[in-house]
Parts: structure tokens; sequence; C-alpha cells
């Protein structure tokens, strides 16, 4: 089971979940994360090609998205390289935004292994995190 999260980069407030089994890419789910309000998506390699894609035909969103690691190792010891060295890094700083809410999620919710409930079980639950408050004890899970 995977959880895709869109997260607003200045408020680090979760808008939108989806879920998909292990086996779906995440560029399949991508467009689903827009709310139609950003003008930049920022993504990790799994969401390349976002940009071709039918679902995002229209939309007038520029995608930031991370080199694969091969590729970004294998950048030239040149002005280039280190410039593209540079904007990877810089792009890291703000995709780890995203990173908070499933540090909240897999230690406060105690979300850390699901693969046993189910998807319907699963997605409910997923559909709560934005609806609790932070600051929130969960119960134990059944």
């Amino acid at each position: 089971m995977k959880a895709h999260v869109g997260v607003d980069k200045d408020s680090v407030l979760i808008h939108w979940v989806a879920t998909t089994g292990a086996n779906v890419q995440d560029v399949t789910r991508a467009a689903e994360l827009l709310h139609g309000e950003e003008r930049v998506f920022y993504g990790d390699a799994g969401y390349q090609g976002l940009e071709e894609r039918e679902e995002m035909a229209g939309r007038d969103v520029e995608c930031r998205i991370t080199m694969r690691p091969s590729r970004r190792r294998g950048l030239p010891e040149t002005p280039e390289g280190r410039l593209l060295r540079w904007r990877e890094r810089a792009q890291a700083h703000i995709r780890a935004k995203v990173e908070h809410p499933f540090r909240m999620i897999k230690q406060q919710f105690r979300f850390q292994k699901t693969r046993l409930r189910g998807m319907t079980r699963t997605t409910a639950r997923c559909w709560s995190w934005p609806l609790s408050p932070v600051s929130s004890s969960p119960g134990k899970d059944n």
C-alpha cells in the first residue's frame, strides 16, 4: 500500500490523499494530487514523465521532478554539472516538506504496518490524517 499525499509547500498542510497498491506507479495518481491553485509541482523520480500525460494537458503547472539517482551520479564535474547538482539540492529542500506529515502519520498515529489491513480500511484511515489535529494522541488500532 502506498499513500500519495498532496501537501501545500507554504503551510505544510495536507490537501489531498490518494492510496494505491504497491504495484501502481506513482505517476498514474499524480494528477489527483493537484487541486488547481498550484503553479509548481515538486516530485521525486517516480513522477517522471508527468508533463506528457494526458491528465496534465491544459494545466498551467510547472513540474519540477528529481533526476534519477543514476543520472545525478553521472553528472560531469563541470560548471553545468555543479549547477544541476545545486538545483537538485535546492528542490530536495522543498520536497522534504512532505516528509513531515509522513513522520506524523507513522509515529504519532502509529500507522507503520499496513499490509494486513486492507485497502478500504487503510484509505479511510488515510483520509482522517488531514482532519486530525497534529497534537492528538491516537488510541490503540484494533
